[in-house]
């Protein structure tokens, strides 16, 4: 039986991990995160062991390692900006490592990454589950199928919105999450490049602790997008009970993804144990764009602007 181990098992994204490794008939020997609100440990694993304070769990897996049974799988959904230094820890514990998005907040850190692959011949596996919705497969093979130099106009538009708890979080710290654009967009940055190819140009329109918005031109795309966690940018068409909006078009055309996330993680590990799993050159074309978009200059021309942008930029 694979056996694994999670770090940041009290955030958000871990029970779809939970549920992901035991799918996969996977065993979850050992989580750890210093909030201990994690009871959702018991509809899964109720055998795991728990730790509070990363230095246990860092020699629990190393005694688990000499008595014999090694951690197969190091699953990391921990703050963003700690990423790089779990998988860093994965791959020393002789463990691969299943990340979260961001892996990285900047691309430098993603060289670092693949040095300490090289260097201890474990993998470092991620999370981009949108390359495996049918949708988006769907829409990807259509673009590679469009005659060469066809170009295509996008518009994406993603808003989830969040309390005020999230300015007080390590999610409302640039420093920690990377920013609105990287924090709640870097899958969709990752699945556009995926679709369209890599970016050619990264301008960015708009920069605000709750709102961002910008332009990339990739291969095959002008893509125009607005992200934003401010509840009042949900369009009126919200349906109550509705808590946030997704909307992709391509030449007008809108694209259905609103379905069929339910799944996802437990295909990115099916993937993964089969040998087919992301890497990261895979995801280091999000991780420029994210990191470019965080320091680029502000530009204003009022023609480039998506339209949701425009009543928060000055022109």
């Amino acid at each position: 039986m694979t056996s694994f181990a999670l770090i940041g098992a009290g955030g958000y994204v871990a029970p779809r991990h939970m549920r992901a490794i035991q799918a996969v008939g996977g065993r979850l020997d050992a989580a750890v995160d210093p909030h201990d609100a994690v009871g959702i440990i018991d509809n899964y694993f109720p055998d795991a062991h728990f730790f509070t304070e990363f230095e246990r769990f860092d020699r629990h897996v190393a005694k688990v390692h000499r008595q014999g049974t090694p951690i197969d799988y190091i699953s990391i959904c921990s703050p963003n900006h700690l990423h790089d230094a779990h998988c860093r820890f994965a791959l020393r514990s002789d463990a691969d490592a299943i990340c979260e998005k961001p892996v990285a907040l900047n691309p430098w850190n993603v060289d670092g990454l693949q040095e300490i692959e090289q260097s201890t011949g474990r993998r470092i596996f991620t999370i981009q589950q949108l390359r495996l919705h049918p949708a988006v497969v769907a829409l990807q093979q259509e673009v590679a199928g469009a005659p060469a130099g066809r170009d295509f106009k996008v518009e994406l538009v993603y808003i989830s919105p969040r309390g005020r708890w999230y300015g007080n979080s390590w999610k409302g710290d640039e420093a920690k999450s990377g920013g609105i654009a990287t924090n709640i967009g870097v899958h969709f940055f990752d699945m556009l490049s995926f679709i369209f190819g890599p970016a050619t140009s990264n301008i960015a329109h708009l920069r605000e602790a709750r709102r961002a918005a910008g332009l990339l031109i990739s291969e095959r795309a002008e893509i125009r997008w607005y992200m934003s966690i401010d509840r009042n940018d949900l369009p009126e068409s919200v349906q109550p009970g509705q808590t946030s909006y997704r909307s992709i078009t391509v030449d007008g055309r809108e694209i259905e993804f609103s379905t069929g996330f339910t799944d996802l993680h437990i295909r990115s590990y099916e993937e993964i144990l089969a040998g087919r799993g992301f890497t990261l050159d895979t995801v280091r074309p999000a991780v420029e764009i994210v990191s470019a978009f965080r320091t680029a200059p502000i530009k204003t021309e009022r023609q480039e602007l998506h339209s949701l942008a425009r009543r928060y930029v000055q022109s």
